[in-house]
C-alpha cells in the first residue's frame, strides 16, 4: 500500500487576514468604471450595465479566461475600449462579496443603489 498523505483543509481567514484583504480592495482608475453583469452571452463575453450609464458587450482578455470565472450579477471593474468605447469593454476584475460590502461602507457604490436588482 501506497502511503497517502492526510487531507486537511486550510485553515479559515483569521480576522486579521480578512482585513488585510479588503485594505487590499482595488478601486477603478480614471477610463475605468464599476459595472455589474447582466447576461452571459458566451464565447467569454456578457452584456454589463456599466455605472456610467451604458450598457456594453465585454469580454474577459485571454490572460484572464481560467482565473475569472463571472455570473450574472456580480460587479466587475469595467475598461472601454478606446475605439468604441461606449459598446464595447475588458472585464478586469470581479469582486468578492465581502469586497463588496466593504466598498458600500466605504461610500463608494452610492449608484448602486439606484440598481433595483443588485
Amino acid at each position: 500500500m501506497a502511503y497517502r498523505k492526510p487531507f486537511h483543509k486550510k485553515p479559515a481567514n483569521t480576522p486579521e487576514e480578512e482585513q488585510a484583504f479588503l485594505l487590499r480592495t482595488p478601486v477603478p482608475k480614471e477610463p475605468q468604471t464599476f459595472g455589474i453583469v447582466e447576461q452571459r452571452v458566451g464565447g467569454s463575453r456578457m452584456i454589463v450595465r456599466c455605472m456610467d450609464g451604458k450598457t456594453r458587450n465585454c469580454r474577459i482578455p485571454g490572460r484572464l479566461k481560467k482565473r475569472l470565472w463571472v455570473r450574472e450579477g456580480d460587479l466587475v471593474i469595467i475598461e472601454p475600449w478606446e475605439f468604441t468605447g461606449d459598446v464595447k469593454g475588458d472585464v478586469m476584475l470581479k469582486y468578492r462579496k465581502n469586497q463588496v460590502e466593504y466598498l458600500r461602507r466605504k461610500g463608494l457604490l452610492k449608484m448602486l443603489d439606484e440598481f433595483e436588482e443588485f
